[in-house]
């Protein structure tokens, strides 16, 4: 077990990689009387193709197998894992992005017990024709729940007319037709591959005494057996660099207008320090000029082209990048134009080293409020370190950037072919 000193923030970290190649992390907060519990797959939704270890030829699986198989997971046939933890004291639930598939619960107490329940639930699944084919009701009802959801179109509209190609355009319980043509063996393949322990990461953060905890995981694990299994390749099309579709409107039953601009990051594998920077440089932007005290909010405000509805946001990954800034508007073609004409104009934007300083310091002051979450810095410990990256650096790496490095960013971030404007009308 290696120990992680972060002086500067006053944390301690555990990690250990098991000999059958799970990772875990421990945090642990002995002044808490909480604890978070994550486990956490290297699989989500956008993860539709490989290659397994030691074969040569791709395996694809439908659209949604992430999500479904998240469902899966918690139907054990003769017991109820709900009621399980609910006997321990604690809540249990997971969820599936484009990027990953999580389970994690929150306790005051029975932590090892926990922990190993959590272990034993994701690491035995019960896949029968009949469970499987009993939950495509359920699924397809959630997918049309979300479809009648006009912020939820407008989000996958937005990410179907920036990619053509690369799976992070497809909707992540997939399509009805995938969710109801979804079969058990499919489900196995994905597992399988998915839910090895070399896939997975455990992630502790709370109240509870290291030594026990990872002697318990340990143990665990051992009485476990697992194939043997080496890296398996990820396949991605290629996906063009300008966006798939330039504008779409659909309508809905809604009463005003809904606006957004998707800006279409980046295509294909970049470094771990690039994806690193690149993240720190978009948040930063965005907040920087579209938050509430931000120049351009204020414009969009002023000219009454938005309401309280406004959001940005941006998801930046291993091997896509996307942001989006948009609202309900009663002017939806000027608001569009307008939030189109400022990132243009942050190409040629002067901006002052004391802006950039303060922007600095507000960053590093939301940082370290978002890590007095247990929650946020276990899933912010998986999340970097899947990607090579360490959660607990992002600070140092605030620090080291310069106006200099905020220039070539902007200099190069926004482009007309990679910008895309959707909205939702009224019917």
């Amino acid at each position: 077990m290696e120990k992680l000193d972060f002086t500067t923030i006053d944390e301690v970290v555990y990690t250990e990689q098991l000999l059958n190649g799970l990772n875990v992390i421990l945090i642990p907060k002995k002044t808490l009387s909480k604890t978070f519990g994550i486990f956490t797959a290297d699989f989500g939704g956008a993860d539709l193709e490989f290659i397994p270890y030691n074969e040569t030829e791709a395996v694809q699986i439908p659209s949604g197998t992430a999500h479904y198989l998240e469902h899966k997971l918690f139907d054990k046939g003769d017991h109820d894992v709900y009621a399980e933890f609910g006997k321990l004291g604690s809540d249990v639930n997971a969820y599936t992005n484009d990027s990953e598939t999580s389970y994690y619960f929150t306790t005051v107490g029975n932590e090892v017990e926990n922990v190993e329940l959590l272990l034993n639930f994701v690491q035995d699944p019960f896949l029968t024709d009949e469970t499987v084919n009993k939950e495509k009701g359920i699924i397809s009802q959630e997918y049309q729940m979300y479809a009648d959801i006009p912020e939820q179109r407008i989000y996958l509209a937005v990410q179907e007319s920036l990619f053509a190609k690369h799976p992070v355009r497809n909707e992540v319980l997939g399509t009805l037709e995938s969710i109801n043509n979804m079969t058990k063996e499919q489900l196995l393949t994905a597992y399988e591959t998915f839910y090895h322990p070399t896939n997975m990461t455990l992630a502790i953060s709370g109240n509870f005494d290291t030594e026990e905890m990872m002697t318990a995981i340990r143990n665990n694990q051992e009485l476990k057996k697992f194939p043997e299994i080496g890296p398996f390749t990820r396949v991605y099309p290629n996906e063009q660099k300008e966006v798939h579709e330039s504008q779409r409107t659909q309508h809905m039953n809604v009463s005003v207008p809904k606006v957004m601009i998707g800006i279409k990051e980046y295509v294909g594998q970049i470094p771990a320090k690039e994806l690193g920077i690149r993240k720190l440089l978009t948040s930063m932007t965005l907040d920087y000029f579209y938050s509430r005290s931000g120049k351009f909010y204020q414009e969009l405000a002023d000219s009454e082209l938005i309401d309280s509805s406004f959001m940005f946001t941006s998801v930046i990954d291993k091997t896509f990048g996307f942001s989006m800034i948009g609202s309900n508007s009663a002017h939806p073609e000027q608001l569009a134009d307008q939030i189109k004409t400022q990132l243009k104009s942050l190409a040629t934007a002067e901006i002052e080293e004391q802006q950039f300083e303060r922007l600095k310091k507000r960053t590093i002051g939301k940082t370290l409020r978002r890590m007095n979450s247990i929650e946020n810095n276990a899933q912010g410990m998986i999340w970097y370190r899947n990607r090579a990256l360490s959660y607990f650096e992002i600070i140092p790496s605030i620090q080291q950037l310069t106006l200099s490095d905020w220039k070539s960013f902007l200099s190069s971030w926004i482009e007309e072919e990679r910008l895309t404007v959707c909205n939702i009308m009224p019917e």
